[in-house]
């Protein structure tokens, strides 16, 4: 004997000419499990709202400035690099960095380094995919 799943429940498939009685009479609301599973997301994004609530806002915006750093690095890395999309997660960076200044507390230095890096990346790999200048050209 096989079984068939429905969103009701498990039901028992009888071979052809014999008809099993349902396990069980098909349920009208949701289903218990569901329910578990819906309380506990919640708790748990209810836990993950009290630890936030309890971190520092220069640690949280210092992470923010660490996943734009990223982004431009991804941006950078990419073959071939996408340039566009590399200026605008660092220039994100840069107001975030630039703007707040010592509001970052210790996460500042760091990030300025991790920025000025960036931008040096981005000159570098900008220059590159102009490719090479005549000398003596405009601008020499």
């Amino acid at each position: 004997m096989s079984s068939l799943w429905t969103p009701s429940g498990e039901h028992p498939v009888e071979p052809e000419g014999r008809q099993a009685p349902p396990a069980s009479p098909p349920r009208s609301g949701p289903v218990e499990p569901a329910e578990a599973d819906e309380a506990r997301a919640e708790a748990e994004v209810e836990a993950l709202r009290q630890r936030l609530a309890e971190t520092p806002a220069e640690t949280v915006v210092a992470n923010h400035c660490y996943g734009l750093f990223e982004l431009g690095a991804i941006y950078l890395s990419s073959n071939p690099p996408l340039l566009p999309q590399a200026r605008l997660a660092i220039d994100a960076f840069g107001y975030l960095v630039d703007g707040l200044g010592d509001r970052l507390g210790d996460a500042l230095t760091p990030l300025r380094d991790a920025l000025a890096q960036l931008r040096l990346g981005y000159v570098q790999l900008d220059r590159a995919a102009e490719g090479p200048r005549s000398e003596g050209g405009e601008g020499a």
